[in-house]
């Protein structure tokens, strides 16, 4: 019989010998292709065995990956999805059909691939990615939907010649990698870009419009913006989805335009046949949360206090998020917060709202920003509230205080979101009178 106690050992020891970026940051990024195309080798290149979508973006990436997930199980396609970061548990990244891959299968992995990832001084991601391409091959899936970890042109998953390329959008965030204008990251994201083979773009400025029209009229793939699409005027009543939240109807966009793309490439059709139906479009993208298993997209954790946690984690998304956030109503709001230590933070404090209170924390990673320091920044500016060392901390002073009418608010980082649904998971009746 398994022993969870053995896997847990084995994910341990993965955590802390090869380090991921969500966890420790900067140490653990690795850029290149070389060691993950000889490990790729040494599989017996698994990724060539289905076909493949690459999404990469600075927002949405998730939840457009998710809802195509979503649609493509639902047209009776055998359906990979590799994401990052996890939120709970880590075969969250790998699932197929919305299962994850299973304990055995992780340690297996590990253990007859062991000797390599030290020799190799793999990356956490390296490891994750080849796993996920081994897991989909050896399960024989139809195709698989793949999300970049960072980036594009370097990343551990641009080994794949996908039938799709999706970029969702370009905003500043993770510069000390990618550049530090929106060009210079379009051009790293732009790196997913394959010749021949179609793009859609989510959402284009005036400044990253020029990077893919040449990228892409150099390598010959033809270029679709969904934003100037036949579906730019598609409206949120217009689709039911189960992935909540204003900035969703984006993501909505350019998962419409992709699947348009898709409905015409006979190699994809040829696989799903005649349940390639707008219906199954519409079923899929109205389940996509429940597909697929998706937490943390304005998502409800509590009725009674209302408590909404959302993952965006940069300036471009919580300016969405904070907005739709001032929407609601409330009679007092309250807010934890906690970001990442090297987020830059000047432009998120312009979108925060003023009226409410925070519970400034900080979440069980090597990486979070000290709340004590992010409490100080923000009173200097005239943000009212208290520090609290864990995101539990912060959860109990909000019960002692909370009153009928209050709304509560959790995130900053996707860590955050995480501590805050193990938290209340683990307490089921913590709101219980």
């Amino acid at each position: 019989m398994f022993e969870d106690n053995i896997y847990n050992k084995e994910i341990e020891w993965i955590f802390n010998k090869f380090p991921s970026y969500q966890r420790v940051g900067n140490r653990a990024f690795k850029p290149g292709l070389d060691t993950m195309k000889e490990f790729d080798s040494l599989l017996g290149s698994p990724h060539r065995k289905f076909m493949t979508i690459h999404i990469a973006g600075t927002n949405g990436k998730g939840s457009v990956s998710h809802m195509l997930a979503s649609v493509l199980e639902k047209t009776g396609l055998k359906t990979g999805l590799y994401t990052s970061p996890h939120l709970i548990d880590f075969r969250e990244r790998i699932k197929i059909n919305g299962e994850m891959i299973s304990k055995e299968e992780v340690l297996d992995f590990i253990n007859l691939h062991k000797s390599f990832m030290i020799e190799k001084e793999t990356s956490f991601f390296e490891i994750t990615t080849a796993m996920a391409f081994d897991h989909f091959a050896r399960n024989n899936v139809d195709i698989a939907v793949i999300e970049t970890g960072l980036g594009g042109r370097l990343d551990s998953t641009n080994i794949i010649t996908p039938i799709l390329s999706i970029i969702t959008n370009i905003a500043l965030d993770h510069c000390e990698y990618l550049g530090y204008t929106l060009p210079e990251i379009a051009y790293e994201k732009g790196g997913i870009i394959k010749s021949g083979i179609p793009l859609v773009v989510g959402e284009v400025l005036n400044n990253t419009r020029p990077i893919f029209d040449k990228i892409s009229v150099e390598l010959g793939s033809s270029l679709t913006y969904a934003q100037e699409s036949r579906f730019k005027d598609v409206m949120p009543d217009e689709y039911e989805v189960d992935l909540k939240g204003d900035y969703q109807i984006h993501n909505i966009r350019t998962v419409l335009a992709s699947l348009n793309i898709l409905g015409h490439n006979n190699q994809f059709l040829n696989k799903c046949g005649k349940r390639w139906s707008d219906e199954n479009i519409r079923k899929g993208i109205s389940s996509a949360a429940k597909s697929t298993g998706l937490r943390g997209r304005w998502e409800r954790l509590s009725e009674m206090p209302e408590i909404i946690c959302d993952t965006g984690h940069n300036a471009n998304g919580l300016r969405i998020v904070f907005s739709q956030l001032r929407k609601q109503s409330y009679k007092r709001l309250f807010i934890i917060i906690g970001f990442v230590a090297e987020k830059d933070l000047d432009k998120i404090f312009g979108y925060m709202p003023r009226d409410a209170y925070y519970l400034f924390t900080q979440a069980s990673t090597e990486r979070a920003l000290n709340s004590e320091k992010l409490r100080e920044r923000c009173q200097k500016i005239g943000f009212k509230g208290e520090t609290h060392l864990s995101v539990e901390s912060a959860l109990l002073k909000f019960k002692s205080i909370v009153k009928d009418g209050d709304l509560l608010f959790i995130g900053g980082s996707t860590f955050i979101v995480a501590d805050a649904i193990i938290f209340l998971e683990n307490n089921n009746d913590f709101f219980a009178k």
